[in-house]
C-alpha cells in the first residue's frame, strides 16, 4: 500500500508531555516520574503547575482550592532551576527523551503547557493574558510551544478559547488526557472530573468546522509521578529518530496522534502524504491506513468533514498459529484497603517471546487511604530479550465497578499448539498451554473470595490487532476539508489520528 511511502524512513515513539509529581501540586518525586516513564514510555515531560492569574478567589468555598494551586505555585518556582537540570540530565537520544515544561492556567483562554526544546526560560512566566505569553516565547532564542489541555470544557471555565487560538506556538491540541476526550460533546471517554462536563463548542469538531488547522496528541495530566499512566493518554508521533530534534519537527508537522493507553501504530496516508499534512486540492482522493494494535481491534473509522464515511469492523478469528499472536496478563481487583503487591516471574517454553508491552499505572490522588500509605507507586520490570521477564509492581482496589486501577503486561508471542506459559505470580505456580487460552480467558485468585486477582486474558491473534484497507474517496469542495481516522480497540482503548487536510479548489 502506498501508505506505506509516507511514512518512510519514520518510526512511531510513544510519550506523554503533560503529567505532574510531587515539584509542584501532586505527588512522588520527579525521579520517581521518571523511572516510571522509562518503563514504558519512550519520550517524557514531566510538567510543573506554573502559574494562575484569574484564579476565583471570591467564593468561599473554593478557599481551599486557593491555597493549594497557591502551594504548588511557590513549590514549582522554588525547583525551577533544579528541574531543568534533573531533566537536562536524564535526557539520552536514541533511548529516552526529555523535554522541560509548565502549565499556564486560566479561566479566560483555557490552560495551556509551555514546552522548551534545546533550552528552557530561567523562570517560570507569570502573565495574564495569553498574547504576552506568545510574546515572553517569541523574545525566547530557542523553539517553544504552547498547547492547549482539557480543552473541552465550557469557554470561561478553563476551556479552550477558540477565538484566541492560532497556530503560532500551537501546532497540534490535547484532545484526550484523564479528564476525557473533546473529539466531540458525547465522544469516549467521557468528562467525570469535577471541574464540569463538555460544551461542543469547545471541541476538536467545532474548531476544525471553523477552519482550524491543528494536529492531536493525548497526555495523562497524572499527578501521582506516573508518566503514561495506562489509559489516561499518551501521544504517538512518526519522526526520524528519537531525538529532541527529530520529534519537535514532527510535532511542528502535525505527524502526531492520540491514543488512550495501548500502544496503537496507526499509518493514514490520503494521496501518498502523511497526517498532519495541507495537501493542494485534489478531486479524487485515495485514503490509506493500517492499524496495528495492542489487543484485538473492535472497528477502525475515516472521517470527512467530521462524518463517518467508512467503519470497518474486525471480526473474532481463529488462532493462527503460523502468526503471531498476543496475550495479556492483568492483575488488581479485591477489597483490601491497601496496596498489594504483586511478583510475576513468567517464562514461555516451546515458543518465542517476540516482546512486551507494560500497561501500568499509578494511583489517583483523592484515594486517602492509599495517598496515607505511599505518594507513587513504583514498578519495576527486568527484560533485556529472551524468553523471560520479571514484573513487581503494586494496585490498588478498583475504586468503583465501571473504573479499572489494574496493572497488566501483553506478552508478543510466536506459538505453536504445544507452547507454554509457565508463570509464578506470587504464591501461585502456572502451567497454561496456548491452546487453553485461545479459547477464551483463564482467572485465578491469591486467596480466598474477593482477595487481588489476576487473568490471563484470551489470546489474541494477528488477524484481530493488525488490519489495513484503503478507501477511494471524490469531493468537489470549494472550501478545504480535512480527514481523520478513530480507532476502537474492544479492550475500550482509542487512537484519534491528526487531520489531513486538503485546500478548497479556489
Amino acid at each position: 500500500m502506498t501508505e506505506q511511502g509516507a511514512y518512510t524512513d519514520l518510526n512511531v515513539y510513544y510519550g506523554d508531555i503533560h503529567n505532574h509529581c510531587g515539584l509542584s501540586y501532586g505527588a512522588g518525586s520527579l525521579d520517581e516520574a521518571l523511572h516510571n516513564a522509562r518503563l514504558q514510555l519512550d519520550f517524557v515531560s514531566v510538567t510543573l503547575h506554573g502559574h494562575w492569574d484569574d484564579m476565583p478567589q471570591d467564593d468561599p468555598n473554593l478557599g481551599y482550592l486557593v491555597d493549594y494551586h497557591r502551594q504548588g505555585f511557590e513549590r514549582a518556582r522554588a525547583a525551577w532551576r533544579d528541574y531543568l537540570a534533573a531533566t537536562e540530565a536524564a535526557n539520552e537520544d536514541g533511548r529516552f527523551v526529555t523535554f522541560p515544561s509548565f502549565e499556564w492556567h486560566s479561566m479566560r483562554y483555557g490552560d495551556h503547557c509551555i514546552y522548551f526544546r534545546d533550552a528552557a526560560a530561567p523562570e517560570i512566566f507569570h502573565v495574564a493574558h495569553i498574547e504576552d505569553l506568545r510574546e515572553r516565547l517569541r523574545a525566547h532564542p530557542h523553539p517553544s510551544l504552547l498547547i492547549p489541555h482539557h480543552i473541552g470544557y465550557r469557554q470561561g471555565f478553563r476551556g479552550i478559547n477558540w477565538s484566541a487560538f492560532t497556530p503560532e506556538f500551537s501546532p497540534v491540541v490535547e484532545v484526550m488526557s484523564f479528564h476525557g476526550a473533546s473529539e466531540h460533546s458525547q465522544a469516549e471517554p467521557e468528562y467525570r472530573h469535577a471541574m464540569g462536563p463538555r460544551d461542543y463548542r469547545s471541541t476538536v469538531q467545532y474548531a476544525l468546522e471553523r477552519g482550524q488547522v491543528f494536529g492531536f496528541i493525548g497526555s495523562t495530566d497524572h499527578h501521582s509521578a506516573h508518566p503514561g499512566h495506562y489509559g489516561y493518554g499518551q501521544m504517538a508521533v512518526w519522526a526520524q529518530s528519537l531525538t529532541r530534534a527529530a520529534l519537535w519537527e514532527a510535532i511542528m508537522k502535525r505527524r502526531v496522534y492520540a491514543i488512550t493507553g495501548d500502544r496503537i501504530a496507526l499509518k493514514f496516508a490520503l494521496n501518498g502524504n502523511p497526517m498532519g499534512s495541507v495537501i493542494p486540492f485534489a478531486r479524487e482522493r485515495q485514503l490509506e491506513l493500517s492499524v496495528d494494535a495492542a489487543a484485538s481491534i473492535d472497528y477502525i473509522e475515516i472521517l470527512h468533514c467530521n462524518r463517518v464515511i467508512r467503519r470497518e469492523s474486525v471480526q473474532r478469528s481463529p488462532l493462527d498459529y503460523s502468526r503471531p499472536l498476543k496475550v495479556r496478563l492483568e492483575m488488581g481487583w479485591g477489597e483490601l484497603e491497601t496496596l498489594f503487591d504483586w511478583d510475576v516471574d513468567l517464562r514461555i517454553e516451546g515458543g518465542e517471546l517476540l516482546g512486551i508491552e507494560p500497561h501500568l499505572r499509578g494511583h489517583d490522588i483523592g484515594i486517602p487511604v492509599i495517598d496515607d500509605v505511599t505518594p507513587c507507586v513504583l514498578s519495576h520490570l527486568d527484560y533485556s530479550g529472551g524468553h523471560r521477564f520479571r514484573l513487581r509492581t503494586k494496585s490498588p482496589r478498583n475504586s468503583s465497578v465501571t473504573s479499572s486501577a489494574t496493572q497488566a503486561i501483553t506478552l508478543h508471542l510466536k506459538a505453536s499448539p504445544d507452547t507454554v506459559i509457565r508463570a509464578r505470580v506470587n504464591e501461585s505456580d502456572l502451567r497454561l498451554p496456548i491452546a487453553d487460552l485461545a479459547k477464551g480467558a483463564r482467572s485465578f485468585y491469591t486467596g480466598g473470595f474477593v482477595s487481588p486477582s489476576f487473568i490471563f486474558h484470551r489470546a489474541a491473534p494477528e488477524a484481530e490487532y493488525q488490519h489495513a484497507f484503503a478507501l477511494s474517496h471524490e469531493s468537489s469542495g470549494e472550501q478545504r476539508e480535512w480527514y481523520y481516522v478513530r480507532v476502537r480497540l474492544r479492550d475500550g482503548q482509542w487512537a484519534w489520528s491528526s487531520p489531513i487536510w486538503v485546500k478548497g479548489r479556489v
